[in-house]
């Protein structure tokens, strides 16, 4: 069974599969698929196109000297067929592709050594250079998240980052939330405003009974 290259990106055209391409000249031209054709047909330059192997050779994503690609070159060579030798053949094709990928796969640990490290670098440099569009918070928020801070034992820094954050996707933060006034009615018939935050009443206690009832809790009057 012979399997070609795709003469556009280089993918094995398998026997049967994708599309031959006679020219007058009787230059036979073999594509893996129609994707390749029409763009072949376009007259479309392959090493300017990201996804063929033409591309990634040139930009250095592939290896192109190694020992183990001298066996995939083309021989039209005939051999007069012996048993043992198409066994041993085999044997070799086998251990030949388990080197060549073992080799592949060391080629791209060298290749992405050190990405992580200059995708920060990168990231910390973007925000340095547009710090002035980050938000800010004001006093009297910084005030509420070192109280929040205090009471919860955490640091008050993590505090303003999950703020900082929640403001820029546009999400309400659980560190510092609004406030809501409300209207209560007193045991003895008075009405106070207060002012309540999303995690309850600032600066007293839910759980501790201080004669108020809501104006939203029903009252039977009659």
């Amino acid at each position: 069974m012979r399997v070609d290259n795709c003469f556009f990106c280089g993918r094995p055209a398998w026997p049967s599969k994708g599309i031959t391409f006679m020219r007058n000249d009787g230059k036979s031209f073999r594509f893996c698929r129609s994707k390749c054709h029409k763009n072949f047909k376009m007259k479309r330059n392959p090493r300017k196109l990201k996804w063929t192997k033409a591309y990634r050779k040139n930009a250095g994503k592939e290896m192109t000297v190694d020992s183990t690609l001298q066996f995939a070159a083309r021989r039209n060579v005939p051999v007069r067929y012996d048993r043992e030798l198409f066994a041993k053949t085999l044997k070799a094709m086998e251990r030949i592709s388990e080197i060549k990928a073992r080799r592949e796969r060391i080629f791209y640990k060298k290749r992405m050594a050190g990405k992580r490290a200059r995708e920060v670098a990168a990231a910390r440099k973007l925000v340095a250079d547009n710090e002035h569009l980050l938000p800010r918070l004001r006093g009297s928020e910084k005030r509420r998240l070192a109280e929040l801070a205090g009471e919860r034992g955490v640091d008050v820094e993590e505090l303003e980052r999950e703020e900082l954050a929640a403001k820029a996707s546009g999400k309400k933060s659980k560190a510092f939330g609004g406030e809501v006034k409300r209207l209560r009615v007193r045991t003895d018939g008075g009405v106070e405003e207060i002012t309540e935050s999303f995690g309850g009443v600032v600066g007293e206690d839910d759980d501790e009974d201080d004669g108020f009832e809501d104006e939203d809790d029903e009252m039977d009057t009659d």
